[in-house]
């Protein structure tokens, strides 16, 4: 059905640029939109079908059955752009989310014929033809009767016209907008009303929720709901969302569905009942905690549809990857990936790598064409040597054990190149896992290059091409990268989670989103994550070199913020502090100081400052988790606390760290 014809319009959002608010048309403008198109651009002549004739600028399409329907308009493939403008400029403006079908039916009446065209009533059970009387704009509902001759298509039982006309005269003959597809005419003298037709059908299906009228009513509306909902649905279809997160997306908008209309039965149970009882009660105390699932479903929706925090906190997915452990044998293997094995090479390996100690006992090789399939029969302790080549693989990199994955050359001459619309190129699991030597390249992916769910992984001498984000690092997970190169991301180059570890060890991280973004969530189900970052260049990133994500403060906690901030600032040159805190601390900046000197040049100041402003803004953040920390453990009766701060920094070591040309400086923080 029509419905199935939607796709993406292939026009990022970031391109479309909002026209000014207005709420309303003069007769003027109404007659000049009316003239040129109100949804489309003049050039949009370039989409229509082939057989599209004088006076219309829509396409047109049969619907598929045994019954022989009229064509009927196009309109599900508007591009992102095309539906905001309408949306914002003509139908919703700045109205309030309990003024939304009030305006809807203010445009419907400038743009809607109000008789005299045909359409397809569309069901999950039928399709059938009617003709349009009269429409009732303040109840979006058209007035309809059965045409004739009369065509109908059910996909359960046949509808006679009698059963048919009966089924009208129950509706009062009143049928939904958005049950309605106007059926195709060349003249173009109902173009609008097919193109208003489908921006109510598609704000009803995708955007509206039940229960947007009972949030706060605001004239924000568009900004708060309509944008975000708008931006994330075609962030779906143009493949930008991870299909995980679609999933869970998904399952929440049903669950809250589900939960909002439980709460609604309940509430009206309640209001038509006017004893005090015990049953009253009962149905209360399940009304709050229905609410309360509600209010948590909503704010985890809000999550998602931001495409801001989408963005920051990304797809927490679990991996399901078992490790197999040691072979029944105890044997371990070394896998031998090479696309043709020549013999000079197969001289070489034996001489570099294979038989490098005559006295070692014997080892089993396995050899494999491409390096997923070598992987794939890897148990622990194995290892792979990847030869010179480009190998091109569809499959992710699922690494459960500790194994080894080593290029046998310069990571230029051994590329793995991963292709095809997919998640993660490379999981990681195992408890210790070293990659060198290699040079990942991401094409037609929606999450990162690589993703350590947990244990160590070691990477090292390795190059890596990303196009989303470049490597996740997520709590519990440890990573040790090393004098490798990382650019690319649309994302973050490097995404740290609170509890993990992650050493960034002379390596340079260049032209993503952002160098490295730090989730730090200061909650108390949270550990900090630690961090060493020592001799890395972090440059040429549109945004900062480094971002650390924190939420707002607590209340109680907010009006003190910027004093312990110039408190933090201030332990450099004052005595406030305890004479360990300040030793600890200066031997932290002297250290980083100290380093700077090995870097001559006229970029030091920059390197200085990128640095120490690191330093002192994390110093003000564990302040401040070291505040709410303390006050939770009093408020539990507990009175001992932790009062160092440096035993609370994130960063165990930042030294030698070089800051150039990042759009938005070194260090940025981005509040929630």
């Amino acid at each position: 059905m029509a419905n199935g014809l939607v796709t993406g319009g292939g026009l990022e959002p970031e391109a479309m640029a909002p026209a000014p608010e207005r709420t309303g048309w003069t007769a003027e403008e109404e007659t000049a939109s009316l003239e040129k198109g109100l949804f489309q651009d003049e050039d949009s002549c370039s989409d229509c079908s082939d057989h599209e004739k004088a006076g219309t600028s829509l396409r047109s399409f049969v619907l598929e059955g045994k019954t022989l329907f009229p064509e009927i308009f196009q309109t599900s493939q508007l591009l992102f752009y095309e539906r905001f403008r309408a949306y914002q400029d003509y139908i919703l403006a700045d109205c309030k989310a309990s003024e939304v079908r009030e305006f809807t039916a203010e445009f419907l009446e400038k743009v809607l014929e109000p008789s005299g065209w045909r359409a397809v009533w569309h069901t999950n059970v039928f399709e059938v033809l009617v003709e349009v009387t009269d429409v009732d704009f303040s109840g979006l509902k058209a007035v309809v009767r059965l045409t004739k001759p009369y065509l109908c298509e059910s996909r359960v039982s046949s509808f006679t016209w009698e059963c048919m006309s009966e089924l009208l005269e129950l509706k009062e003959h009143r049928l939904p907008l958005q049950e309605l597809w106007v059926v195709f005419d060349d003249s173009g003298a109902f173009d609008q009303t097919a193109l208003a037709m489908e921006h109510v059908r598609f704000f009803y299906q995708n955007i509206w929720r039940s229960w947007d009228e009972e949030e706060e009513d605001e004239y924000d509306y568009f900004v708060r709901c309509v944008e975000p909902r708008l931006r994330l649905h075609y962030d779906i279809l143009e493949d930008r969302v991870p299909s995980g997160l679609i999933v869970d997306y998904r399952n929440l908008l049903s669950q809250c569905e589900e939960s909002y209309r439980r709460f609604l039965n309940l509430r009206s149970s309640l209001s038509n009942c006017s004893s005090d009882s015990e049953q009253e009660n009962i149905s209360m105390v399940e009304g709050l905690k229905l609410y309360s699932e509600m209010e948590q479903l909503k704010q985890k929706l809000k999550l998602i549809e931001n495409p801001l925090l989408r963005y920051v906190f990304g797809y927490q997915k679990n991996s399901n990857i078992q490790a197999k452990g040691i072979r029944v044998s105890g044997q371990k293997v070394t896998h031998v990936v090479s696309s043709t094995m020549m013999s000079g090479l197969l001289q070489a390996l034996l001489k570099d790598k294979l038989c490098q100690e005559p006295c070692k006992e014997e080892i089993e090789i396995q050899f494999h064409n491409d390096p997923l399939s070598a992987i794939n029969a890897c148990y622990e302790g194995d290892s792979v040597i990847v030869c010179p080549g480009h190998y091109v693989v569809h499959g992710t990199f699922s690494i459960a054990d500790s194994i080894e994955l080593e290029g046998y050359g310069l990571p230029d001459d051994i590329v793995i190149e991963k292709r095809g619309k997919g998640d993660t190129f490379v999981d990681c699991t195992g408890a210790d896992i070293k990659i060198s030597s290699i040079k990942f390249v991401q094409h037609g992916a929606v999450e990162g290059i690589l993703s350590i769910h947990s244990g160590k992984t070691t990477l090292e001498n390795c190059v890596l091409q990303c196009e989303t984000t470049g490597v996740t690092v997520r709590t519990s997970a440890e990573l040790l990268m090393k004098n490798s190169d990382l650019y690319g991301a649309k994302g973050a180059g490097i995404e740290i989670y609170p509890g993990s570890k992650c050493t960034l060890s002379d390596n340079g991280i260049h032209h993503c989103k952002e160098g490295i973004l730090i989730k730090d969530f200061l909650d108390e189900h949270y550990d900090i994550p630690r961090i060493a970052m020592m001799n890395n260049v972090i440059h040429n990133n549109d945004g900062y070199g480094v971002v650390l994500v924190k939420p707002t403060i607590f209340s109680d906690l907010q009006e003190n913020a910027q004093d312990e901030k110039n408190k933090a600032l201030k332990i450099q040159t004052s005595g406030e502090v305890g004479a360990a805190e300040k030793v600890d601390l200066e031997e932290l900046i002297q250290c980083a100081a100290g380093q700077m000197e090995l870097y001559a040049g006229p970029d030091l100041s920059e390197q200085v400052e990128g640095n120490c402003e690191i330093i002192n803004e994390l110093v003000a953040a564990s302040t401040k988790k070291g505040q709410m920390k303390k006050k939770r453990l009093s408020e539990l009766g507990i009175t001992q606390a932790d009062d160092n701060l440096m035993s609370q920094e994130m960063f165990v070591s930042i030294v030698g760290n070089q800051f150039r040309w990042n759009g938005k400086g070194s260090f940025g923080t981005f509040l929630f």
